[in-house]
Protein backbone atom coordinates (compact mmCIF):
# COMPACT_ATOMS: atom_id res chain seq x y z
CA UNK A 1 0.00 0.00 0.00
CA UNK A 2 1.18 3.53 -0.67
CA UNK A 3 1.35 6.38 1.33
CA UNK A 4 0.77 10.34 -0.01
CA UNK A 5 4.26 11.40 -1.38
CA UNK A 6 3.26 14.82 0.22
CA UNK A 7 5.15 15.40 3.24
CA UNK A 8 6.09 12.02 3.91
CA UNK A 9 8.90 11.91 6.59
CA UNK A 10 11.42 9.23 5.08
CA UNK A 11 11.65 6.62 7.89
CA UNK A 12 9.45 8.33 10.34
CA UNK A 13 6.16 6.88 10.05
CA UNK A 14 4.62 10.14 10.23
CA UNK A 15 3.13 12.66 7.74
CA UNK A 16 3.47 16.29 8.51
CA UNK A 17 0.35 18.31 8.08
CA UNK A 18 0.97 22.10 8.30
CA UNK A 19 0.32 21.86 12.05
CA UNK A 20 -1.26 18.23 11.89
CA UNK A 21 0.36 14.86 12.71
CA UNK A 22 -0.85 12.18 11.02
CA UNK A 23 0.84 9.05 12.32
CA UNK A 24 1.42 6.05 11.13
CA UNK A 25 2.34 2.24 11.51
CA UNK A 26 6.05 3.10 12.29
CA UNK A 27 5.73 6.04 14.52
CA UNK A 28 5.97 5.42 18.09
CA UNK A 29 4.15 4.14 20.15
CA UNK A 30 5.12 6.60 23.48
CA UNK A 31 1.83 9.23 24.72
CA UNK A 32 1.65 12.33 23.24
CA UNK A 33 1.69 15.49 25.46
CA UNK A 34 -1.64 17.65 24.75
CA UNK A 35 -2.54 21.08 25.28
CA UNK A 36 -5.35 21.94 27.48
CA UNK A 37 -8.59 23.81 25.77
CA UNK A 38 -10.97 22.84 23.30
CA UNK A 39 -10.77 19.52 20.97
CA UNK A 40 -9.88 19.73 17.57
CA UNK A 41 -10.35 16.54 15.66
CA UNK A 42 -8.77 14.42 13.34
CA UNK A 43 -10.67 16.42 11.03
CA UNK A 44 -10.15 19.86 12.02
CA UNK A 45 -6.85 19.38 12.18
CA UNK A 46 -6.90 17.51 8.48
CA UNK A 47 -8.76 20.37 6.90
CA UNK A 48 -6.42 22.96 8.51
CA UNK A 49 -3.62 21.63 6.65
CA UNK A 50 -5.44 21.97 3.81
CA UNK A 51 -5.92 18.16 3.34
CA UNK A 52 -2.44 17.96 2.01
CA UNK A 53 -2.38 14.14 3.20
CA UNK A 54 -5.50 13.43 0.99
CA UNK A 55 -3.93 15.29 -2.04
CA UNK A 56 -3.89 14.14 -5.65
CA UNK A 57 -5.49 10.58 -3.95
CA UNK A 58 -9.73 9.55 -4.82
CA UNK A 59 -10.77 9.37 -1.23
CA UNK A 60 -13.70 7.26 0.13
CA UNK A 61 -14.95 8.16 3.65
CA UNK A 62 -16.58 5.62 5.85
CA UNK A 63 -18.94 8.14 8.29
CA UNK A 64 -22.14 8.43 9.67
CA UNK A 65 -23.59 11.46 11.09
CA UNK A 66 -21.20 11.76 14.01
CA UNK A 67 -19.05 12.88 11.01
CA UNK A 68 -19.32 16.78 11.49
CA UNK A 69 -17.16 19.78 12.01
CA UNK A 70 -17.30 21.89 15.32
CA UNK A 71 -20.17 23.89 13.36
CA UNK A 72 -22.51 21.10 12.81
CA UNK A 73 -21.29 20.55 9.17
CA UNK A 74 -21.01 17.24 7.69
CA UNK A 75 -17.71 16.20 6.63
CA UNK A 76 -18.76 14.88 3.37
CA UNK A 77 -20.73 17.76 2.75
CA UNK A 78 -17.75 19.93 3.41
CA UNK A 79 -15.17 17.68 1.29
CA UNK A 80 -17.29 17.81 -1.32
CA UNK A 81 -17.83 21.47 -1.73
CA UNK A 82 -13.68 21.93 -1.51
CA UNK A 83 -11.49 21.58 -4.66
CA UNK A 84 -8.30 20.74 -2.72
CA UNK A 85 -10.38 16.76 -1.85
CA UNK A 86 -11.24 14.47 -4.69
CA UNK A 87 -13.58 12.76 -2.44
CA UNK A 88 -15.47 10.38 -4.86
CA UNK A 89 -17.46 7.54 -2.17
CA UNK A 90 -18.89 7.40 0.79
CA UNK A 91 -19.22 4.10 3.22
CA UNK A 92 -22.06 3.40 5.20
CA UNK A 93 -22.02 1.31 8.37
CA UNK A 94 -25.19 -0.01 10.57
CA UNK A 95 -27.59 2.63 10.74
CA UNK A 96 -26.66 4.21 7.30
CA UNK A 97 -24.15 7.24 6.00
CA UNK A 98 -27.37 9.68 6.98
CA UNK A 99 -28.68 8.11 9.90
CA UNK A 100 -31.86 6.88 8.63
CA UNK A 101 -31.75 3.15 9.41
CA UNK A 102 -32.84 1.73 13.59
CA UNK A 103 -30.97 -1.17 14.95
CA UNK A 104 -29.40 -4.02 13.04
CA UNK A 105 -30.34 -1.86 9.45
CA UNK A 106 -29.04 0.00 7.06
CA UNK A 107 -29.73 2.32 3.74
CA UNK A 108 -28.18 0.14 1.59
CA UNK A 109 -26.43 1.19 -1.82
CA UNK A 110 -27.59 4.85 -3.18
CA UNK A 111 -26.43 8.22 -4.44
CA UNK A 112 -26.68 10.65 -1.81
CA UNK A 113 -29.16 13.48 -3.06
CA UNK A 114 -27.22 16.38 -1.11
CA UNK A 115 -23.98 15.60 -3.03
CA UNK A 116 -24.53 13.04 -5.86
CA UNK A 117 -21.51 11.02 -4.42
CA UNK A 118 -21.88 7.26 -4.23
CA UNK A 119 -22.81 5.58 -0.92
CA UNK A 120 -22.15 2.30 -0.23
CA UNK A 121 -23.40 -0.47 2.70
CA UNK A 122 -20.71 -1.68 4.53
CA UNK A 123 -22.87 -3.20 7.41
CA UNK A 124 -22.89 -7.26 7.31
CA UNK A 125 -20.09 -6.91 4.71
CA UNK A 126 -16.31 -8.03 5.41
CA UNK A 127 -13.02 -9.56 4.00
CA UNK A 128 -13.18 -9.76 0.61
CA UNK A 129 -16.76 -9.08 -0.09
CA UNK A 130 -15.54 -5.55 1.60
CA UNK A 131 -12.62 -5.69 -0.98
CA UNK A 132 -14.54 -5.76 -3.85
CA UNK A 133 -16.55 -3.19 -2.96
CA UNK A 134 -13.52 -0.48 -1.93
CA UNK A 135 -12.13 -2.10 -5.49
CA UNK A 136 -15.59 -1.19 -7.34
CA UNK A 137 -15.83 1.69 -6.09
CA UNK A 138 -12.06 3.09 -7.08
CA UNK A 139 -10.97 5.14 -4.32
CA UNK A 140 -6.93 5.42 -3.26
CA UNK A 141 -7.50 6.07 0.11
CA UNK A 142 -10.48 4.89 2.45
CA UNK A 143 -10.92 7.48 5.88
CA UNK A 144 -12.20 6.66 8.26
CA UNK A 145 -14.66 9.15 10.76
CA UNK A 146 -17.34 7.98 13.41
CA UNK A 147 -17.69 9.06 17.16
CA UNK A 148 -17.44 5.41 19.21
CA UNK A 149 -18.81 5.44 22.52
CA UNK A 150 -16.37 3.42 24.44
CA UNK A 151 -18.25 -0.16 24.72
CA UNK A 152 -16.72 -3.12 22.61
CA UNK A 153 -20.45 -4.15 21.53
CA UNK A 154 -20.55 -1.02 19.52
CA UNK A 155 -20.53 -1.91 15.66
CA UNK A 156 -18.77 1.36 14.55
CA UNK A 157 -15.26 -0.20 16.21
CA UNK A 158 -15.62 -3.14 14.52
CA UNK A 159 -16.67 -1.44 10.83
CA UNK A 160 -13.07 -0.08 11.70
CA UNK A 161 -11.65 -3.51 11.93
CA UNK A 162 -13.40 -5.03 8.78
CA UNK A 163 -12.97 -1.82 6.62
CA UNK A 164 -9.01 -1.96 7.46
CA UNK A 165 -8.68 -5.63 6.50
CA UNK A 166 -10.59 -4.92 3.46
CA UNK A 167 -8.26 -2.46 2.28
CA UNK A 168 -4.79 -4.13 3.07
CA UNK A 169 -6.86 -6.71 0.54
CA UNK A 170 -7.67 -4.26 -2.05
CA UNK A 171 -4.38 -2.44 -1.48
CA UNK A 172 -5.91 0.62 -0.06
CA UNK A 173 -4.42 3.54 1.95
CA UNK A 174 -6.39 3.68 5.37
CA UNK A 175 -6.81 6.65 7.41
CA UNK A 176 -8.33 7.45 10.42
CA UNK A 177 -9.27 10.69 11.76
CA UNK A 178 -9.44 10.45 15.54
CA UNK A 179 -12.26 11.79 18.05
CA UNK A 180 -12.84 11.34 21.94
CA UNK A 181 -13.87 8.53 23.64
CA UNK A 182 -17.02 10.60 25.70
CA UNK A 183 -16.27 8.05 28.36
CA UNK A 184 -12.92 8.96 29.48
CA UNK A 185 -9.77 6.63 27.92
CA UNK A 186 -8.60 6.19 31.77
CA UNK A 187 -8.61 2.49 31.93
CA UNK A 188 -10.29 -0.74 30.35
CA UNK A 189 -12.72 -2.64 32.54
CA UNK A 190 -14.94 -5.87 32.27
CA UNK A 191 -14.46 -9.04 30.65
CA UNK A 192 -12.41 -9.26 27.94
CA UNK A 193 -13.60 -11.43 24.53
CA UNK A 194 -12.86 -15.15 24.46
CA UNK A 195 -12.58 -15.73 20.25
CA UNK A 196 -14.91 -18.61 20.42
CA UNK A 197 -17.57 -15.93 20.77
CA UNK A 198 -16.27 -13.84 18.11
CA UNK A 199 -19.42 -11.88 16.06
CA UNK A 200 -20.36 -8.31 15.07
CA UNK A 201 -20.14 -6.90 18.32
CA UNK A 202 -17.08 -8.35 19.13
CA UNK A 203 -14.60 -9.39 16.65
CA UNK A 204 -11.22 -9.66 18.33
CA UNK A 205 -10.06 -10.00 22.24
CA UNK A 206 -10.61 -6.38 24.27
CA UNK A 207 -12.44 -5.10 26.94
CA UNK A 208 -16.25 -5.12 27.42
CA UNK A 209 -15.06 -0.59 28.56
CA UNK A 210 -11.98 -0.41 25.75
CA UNK A 211 -10.74 3.02 27.13
CA UNK A 212 -9.39 4.01 23.69
CA UNK A 213 -9.98 6.16 20.88
CA UNK A 214 -10.55 4.53 17.20
CA UNK A 215 -7.26 5.97 16.36
CA UNK A 216 -5.91 4.22 19.22
CA UNK A 217 -7.87 1.03 18.70
CA UNK A 218 -6.55 1.14 14.71
CA UNK A 219 -2.78 1.13 15.93
CA UNK A 220 -4.08 -2.15 17.97
CA UNK A 221 -6.01 -3.79 15.62
CA UNK A 222 -3.64 -3.36 13.15
CA UNK A 223 -0.78 -4.96 15.14
CA UNK A 224 -2.51 -7.67 17.36
CA UNK A 225 -4.90 -8.69 15.10
CA UNK A 226 -4.15 -7.69 11.09
CA UNK A 227 -0.81 -9.21 11.55
CA UNK A 228 0.64 -5.32 10.58
CA UNK A 229 -0.69 -5.23 6.87
CA UNK A 230 -3.15 -2.42 7.06
CA UNK A 231 -0.09 0.25 8.49
CA UNK A 232 -3.11 2.57 9.36
CA UNK A 233 -2.39 6.17 9.62
CA UNK A 234 -4.23 8.64 12.14
CA UNK A 235 -4.58 11.95 12.37
CA UNK A 236 -4.62 13.05 16.05
CA UNK A 237 -6.70 15.24 18.03
CA UNK A 238 -5.37 18.12 20.02
CA UNK A 239 -6.56 19.56 23.48
CA UNK A 240 -8.29 16.37 24.60
CA UNK A 241 -7.08 14.05 27.74
CA UNK A 242 -7.28 10.87 29.00
CA UNK A 243 -9.66 11.69 32.17
CA UNK A 244 -11.76 14.17 30.20
CA UNK A 245 -15.57 13.54 29.34
CA UNK A 246 -17.35 14.65 26.25
CA UNK A 247 -18.91 17.81 27.87
CA UNK A 248 -15.19 18.75 28.58
CA UNK A 249 -14.04 18.76 25.02
CA UNK A 250 -16.41 21.73 23.46
CA UNK A 251 -17.65 19.45 20.45
CA UNK A 252 -21.09 18.98 19.54
CA UNK A 253 -23.00 15.87 20.42
CA UNK A 254 -24.50 13.88 17.88
CA UNK A 255 -26.10 10.75 18.10
CA UNK A 256 -24.07 7.64 16.68
CA UNK A 257 -26.69 5.90 17.08
CA UNK A 258 -30.88 6.60 16.91
CA UNK A 259 -30.63 5.02 20.46
CA UNK A 260 -27.17 6.60 21.99
CA UNK A 261 -29.52 10.32 22.31
CA UNK A 262 -26.44 11.79 24.93
CA UNK A 263 -23.30 11.51 26.31
CA UNK A 264 -25.18 10.11 29.59
CA UNK A 265 -27.00 7.30 27.46
CA UNK A 266 -23.10 6.38 26.28
CA UNK A 267 -22.10 6.47 29.91
CA UNK A 268 -23.81 4.21 31.18
CA UNK A 269 -24.15 1.92 27.85
CA UNK A 270 -21.34 -0.43 28.68
CA UNK A 271 -22.81 -1.60 31.41
CA UNK A 272 -26.54 -1.74 30.43
CA UNK A 273 -25.93 -3.34 26.83
CA UNK A 274 -25.77 -6.83 28.26
CA UNK A 275 -29.78 -6.41 29.04
CA UNK A 276 -30.36 -6.86 25.72
CA UNK A 277 -29.32 -10.33 26.29
CA UNK A 278 -32.68 -10.39 28.68
CA UNK A 279 -35.84 -10.93 28.54
CA UNK A 280 -36.09 -7.60 30.11
CA UNK A 281 -36.83 -4.03 28.17
CA UNK A 282 -32.93 -2.55 28.04
CA UNK A 283 -35.15 1.21 27.57
CA UNK A 284 -35.01 1.64 24.17
CA UNK A 285 -38.20 2.50 22.69
CA UNK A 286 -38.04 5.60 25.68
CA UNK A 287 -36.03 8.92 25.81
CA UNK A 288 -33.65 7.25 28.05
CA UNK A 289 -32.51 4.06 26.46
CA UNK A 290 -29.65 2.09 28.74
CA UNK A 291 -30.85 3.92 31.62
CA UNK A 292 -34.30 3.13 31.92
CA UNK A 293 -34.41 -0.85 32.36
CA UNK A 294 -37.45 -3.25 33.38
CA UNK A 295 -40.18 -5.91 32.59
CA UNK A 296 -43.16 -6.22 33.32
CA UNK A 297 -44.22 -7.86 37.20
CA UNK A 298 -41.03 -6.16 38.65
CA UNK A 299 -41.50 -3.75 41.26
CA UNK A 300 -39.60 -1.34 43.62
CA UNK A 301 -37.60 -4.80 45.08
CA UNK A 302 -35.35 -4.54 42.56
CA UNK A 303 -34.20 -0.58 43.19
CA UNK A 304 -33.98 -1.77 46.60
CA UNK A 305 -32.12 -4.62 46.16
CA UNK A 306 -29.47 -3.11 43.86
CA UNK A 307 -29.35 0.20 46.28
CA UNK A 308 -28.33 -2.04 49.37
CA UNK A 309 -25.46 -2.97 47.18
CA UNK A 310 -23.81 0.76 47.64
CA UNK A 311 -22.37 0.53 43.84
CA UNK A 312 -19.95 3.46 43.49
CA UNK A 313 -20.92 6.75 42.25
CA UNK A 314 -24.81 5.46 40.67
CA UNK A 315 -28.18 5.05 42.35
CA UNK A 316 -31.29 3.34 41.47
CA UNK A 317 -34.67 4.83 41.29
CA UNK A 318 -37.71 2.56 40.82
CA UNK A 319 -39.41 3.44 37.78
CA UNK A 320 -42.16 2.96 35.37
CA UNK A 321 -42.39 2.88 31.49
CA UNK A 322 -44.32 2.64 28.54
CA UNK A 323 -41.48 1.81 25.52
CA UNK A 324 -42.97 2.62 22.11
CA UNK A 325 -41.20 -0.01 19.83
CA UNK A 326 -38.55 -3.25 20.72
CA UNK A 327 -39.95 -4.84 23.93
CA UNK A 328 -42.92 -4.30 25.68
CA UNK A 329 -43.97 -2.02 22.91
CA UNK A 330 -47.12 -0.44 24.40
CA UNK A 331 -46.96 -1.87 27.79
CA UNK A 332 -45.94 -0.23 30.89
CA UNK A 333 -43.20 -1.70 32.58
CA UNK A 334 -41.69 -1.77 36.21
CA UNK A 335 -37.84 -1.11 36.77
CA UNK A 336 -35.47 0.98 37.44
CA UNK A 337 -33.57 3.88 36.13
CA UNK A 338 -29.67 4.93 36.88
CA UNK A 339 -28.84 8.08 38.22
CA UNK A 340 -25.10 7.83 37.78
CA UNK A 341 -24.17 11.00 40.71
CA UNK A 342 -20.43 10.68 40.52
CA UNK A 343 -18.47 10.26 37.47
CA UNK A 344 -15.80 9.74 38.46
CA UNK A 345 -16.14 6.67 40.26
CA UNK A 346 -19.03 5.01 38.47
CA UNK A 347 -17.74 1.57 36.61
CA UNK A 348 -20.77 0.78 34.08
CA UNK A 349 -19.39 -2.96 33.48
CA UNK A 350 -19.84 -4.04 37.03
CA UNK A 351 -22.95 -2.01 37.86
CA UNK A 352 -24.43 -3.82 34.64
CA UNK A 353 -23.59 -6.93 36.03
CA UNK A 354 -24.63 -5.92 39.40
CA UNK A 355 -28.33 -5.33 37.78
CA UNK A 356 -28.60 -8.86 36.40
CA UNK A 357 -27.44 -10.11 39.33
CA UNK A 358 -29.85 -8.45 41.73
CA UNK A 359 -33.31 -8.78 38.62
CA UNK A 360 -32.65 -12.49 39.09
CA UNK A 361 -32.84 -12.75 42.86
CA UNK A 362 -35.89 -10.48 42.92
CA UNK A 363 -37.64 -11.17 39.84
CA UNK A 364 -39.12 -14.81 39.02
CA UNK A 365 -39.62 -13.99 35.44
CA UNK A 366 -36.29 -13.34 34.71
CA UNK A 367 -34.41 -15.37 31.75
CA UNK A 368 -32.25 -15.12 29.30
CA UNK A 369 -32.19 -14.59 25.40
CA UNK A 370 -32.97 -17.94 24.52
CA UNK A 371 -29.95 -17.81 22.37
CA UNK A 372 -27.37 -16.37 24.70
CA UNK A 373 -26.73 -13.41 23.02
CA UNK A 374 -26.11 -12.48 26.42
CA UNK A 375 -22.82 -14.50 25.86
CA UNK A 376 -21.57 -12.29 22.64
CA UNK A 377 -22.25 -9.07 24.74
CA UNK A 378 -20.10 -10.08 27.67
CA UNK A 379 -17.61 -12.05 25.34
CA UNK A 380 -18.14 -15.71 26.72
CA UNK A 381 -20.02 -18.05 29.02
CA UNK A 382 -18.68 -17.31 32.20
CA UNK A 383 -21.38 -14.08 33.40
CA UNK A 384 -24.44 -15.92 32.46
CA UNK A 385 -22.78 -19.83 33.88
CA UNK A 386 -22.00 -17.60 37.50
CA UNK A 387 -24.55 -15.48 37.57
CA UNK A 388 -27.36 -18.94 37.18
CA UNK A 389 -24.90 -20.78 39.60
CA UNK A 390 -25.43 -18.16 42.52
CA UNK A 391 -22.41 -15.81 42.08
CA UNK A 392 -22.86 -12.49 43.32
CA UNK A 393 -21.30 -9.46 41.57
CA UNK A 394 -17.80 -9.35 43.09
CA UNK A 395 -17.66 -13.05 42.30
CA UNK A 396 -18.65 -12.61 38.56
CA UNK A 397 -16.02 -9.73 38.40
CA UNK A 398 -13.31 -11.46 39.43
CA UNK A 399 -13.35 -14.23 36.78
CA UNK A 400 -12.34 -11.44 34.60
CA UNK A 401 -9.48 -9.82 35.96
CA UNK A 402 -6.45 -12.10 35.17
CA UNK A 403 -7.22 -11.53 31.11
CA UNK A 404 -8.29 -7.99 31.60
CA UNK A 405 -4.58 -7.29 33.32
CA UNK A 406 -3.18 -9.10 29.77
CA UNK A 407 -5.35 -6.65 27.67
CA UNK A 408 -4.75 -3.51 30.12
CA UNK A 409 -0.54 -4.36 29.30
CA UNK A 410 -1.30 -5.00 25.66
CA UNK A 411 -4.11 -2.02 25.63
CA UNK A 412 -0.94 0.26 27.03
CA UNK A 413 1.27 0.09 23.52
CA UNK A 414 -0.97 1.74 21.77
CA UNK A 415 -2.09 4.84 23.76
CA UNK A 416 -1.96 8.68 22.05
CA UNK A 417 -2.92 10.96 24.61
CA UNK A 418 -1.83 11.49 28.01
Amino acid sequence: MSLSRRGLLAGTGTVAVAGAMVTGAAASPAPAHHSRGPVRTGFDRLAAGGYRALEGHRVGVVTNPTGITPDVRHIVDVMHADPRVNLTAVFGPEHGFRGTAQAGGSEGRYDDPATGLPVYDTYGVSGPALAAVFTASGVDTVVFDIQDVGARFYTYIWTLYDCMEAAALAGKRFLVLDRPNPVTGRAASGPVLDKAFATFVGREPIAQAHGMTVGELAALFDAEFLGGRVRVETVRMTGWRRDGFFDATGLPWVPPSPNMPTPDTALVYAGTCVFEGTNLSEGRGTTRPFELLGAEGIDGRWAAAANALELPGVRLREAYFTPTFSKFPGKTVGGVQLHVHDRESYDPVRTGVALLVTAKKVWSGFAWRPDHWIDKLTGSASVRTLIDAGADTDDVASAWQDRLRAFRATRARYLLYR
